[in-house]
């Protein structure tokens, strides 16, 4: 195998820093776009708005199908490009591809036919559920054409690249946006199609993005093959045993978040919009380490498969550490800008309400320092997913935010309010964090111990 990305043999700082700007170009332009389209979206009106923030929890809920399956297909395909085995992997990718599209079919067509009793039961009053049908109706039948794109991708990072995957995303971020206010409001020869009009734009983006996959995975990768039906059971397993864990533990994110909401709650509407506005700002603020993450399954994979347990471990360390000293200097940064980063998104959310800016000034001097522990945690469950072990990887996942931030963070709201629940959470991620940093150190040291049994082994 010619190792034409260098995960194999290249300088380790340079080969995760050359993966991971291109990623975190991609994640942003996605995270803007997202803004965006519920920018044009609140332009219709306050019901508009409602709707479509009803349809979030179900669209992440499809949507980590493909996540998981994603994450079963980078370490699998990883693994066997780093063992050398090109045709293996390509076949490995092909059935990975119709997994997900087979699942993600059955899940959009359970939700086509339930989308009144569904969100009736989350809450949507009757009259937002017209709104939700126009916008889900076509969401339901569309979203097959993202599973593609978004499982192709972990495929293409598999290989090392992710400069391909970031153009293409950035691309369908792009096509999006630039369709949402001529199909949302009918500018020029279009029609007005209100919210419906954005569920469309989005599966225009996903076609583009569908087809440029496709492209690139059939004719430059050679990753994609004529499906082999007595190995296709078998592949789904094993993409099944890391993807199933892995889509469990992207849910349990939304999980928690609507758990400390509720913990907000009863501290006033003012606390619930300024935490709205922090996870915002938090999704910029640790997109690096959000793309860290995500390049180091194709990194650790491929050298797990070529049989370099070291060099893995050795890119586990870099970017754990990385982690602590630039989300330090991040925060050392955001100190002085905290209070006008406050001051402008409180005034988006409630109109310059004092309460708000305040609310959110004080999260910003707390829970941001604690980021980089946070970020040990994810690397963490990144690395043991390479390494086939997503049991370990759930657990702490969910460790991270059901062991340490959630109880800590609810603790510190009986004693100290609101802020101390922003404390509680700062202090579930720091001993998150350094467990975490423990765990890697002393399963090092036991994959060694065992490696050199396996060697004096051999030598008898």
């Amino acid at each position: 195998m010619i190792d034409k990305h260098g995960l194999l043999t290249g300088n380790i700082q340079t080969v995760l820093k050359t993966m991971t700007v291109p990623m975190m170009f991609g994640l942003f332009a996605i995270l803007t776009f997202n803004l965006i389209d519920t920018f044009f979206i609140s332009l219709l009106g306050t019901e508009s708005l409602a709707a479509i923030s009803f349809t979030f929890p179900v669209t992440f809920g499809v949507s980590c199908i493909t996540l998981g399956i994603g994450m079963g297909l980078s370490a699998n395909v990883g693994k066997l490009l780093g063992q050398d085995d090109s045709a293996d992997a390509a076949r490995f990718s092909t059935h990975g591809l119709l997994l997900a599209v087979l699942l993600v079919m059955i899940a959009s067509t359970i939700g086509y036919f339930s989308i009144e009793p569904l969100f009736t039961y989350l809450g949507a009053t009757p009259e937002l559920l017209p709104l939700i049908d126009q916008y889900m109706s076509v969401w339901y039948v569309t979203i097959p054409l993202l599973v593609i794109p978004m499982a192709g991708n972990s495929v293409i990072r598999a290989t090392g690249d992710t400069k391909t995957s970031a153009k293409i995303m950035m691309a369908a971020g792009f096509i999006n946006g630039g369709l949402d206010p001529l199909l949302i409001f009918g500018y020029g020869p279009f029609p007005e199609l209100g919210i419906q009009g954005a569920a469309i734009a989005s599966a225009v983006s996903w076609l583009g993005a569908l087809i440029a996959i496709l492209y690139v995975l059939i004719y430059r990768e050679k990753m994609v093959a004529l499906p082999q039906f007595n190995y296709i059971i078998h592949d789904w397993k094993q993409i099944l045993k890391i993807g199933t864990p892995a889509a469990f533990s992207s849910a349990m994110n939304p999980l928690s978040g609507a758990i400390l909401m509720i913990i907000l709650a009863k501290f006033g509407t003012e606390s619930v919009a300024a935490y709205g506005a922090a996870l915002r700002i938090e999704s910029i603020m640790i997109i690096v380490l959000m793309s860290l993450s995500s390049i180091l399954m194709p990194f650790i994979a491929q050298n797990m498969g070529a049989k370099n347990p070291q060099r893995s471990f050795d890119a586990l360390f870099i970017a754990m550490r990385f982690s602590l000293l630039f989300q330090f200097g991040l925060f050392v940064l955001m100190v002085p800008l905290s209070w006008p980063i406050a001051s402008l998104f409180s005034q988006e959310t409630v109109h310059q309400d004092q309460g708000v800016q305040q609310t959110l000034w004080h999260f910003l001097l707390i829970v941001p320092f604690s980021y980089g522990f946070q970020g040990i945690v994810m690397i963490l469950v990144s690395g043991l997913n390479a390494m086939h072990l997503p049991l370990r990887a759930f657990f702490w996942n969910f460790a991270r935010l059901f062991i340490f931030t959630l109880p800590a963070a609810w603790f510190g709201s009986q004693i100290y309010g609101v802020e101390g629940l922003f404390i509680g959470i700062a202090i579930g991620n720091i001993v998150g964090g350094c467990c975490a940093y423990g765990y890697t150190v002393y399963f090092q040291k036991q994959m060694k111990a065992e490696m050199r049994i396996e060697d004096e082994a051999l030598d008898i």
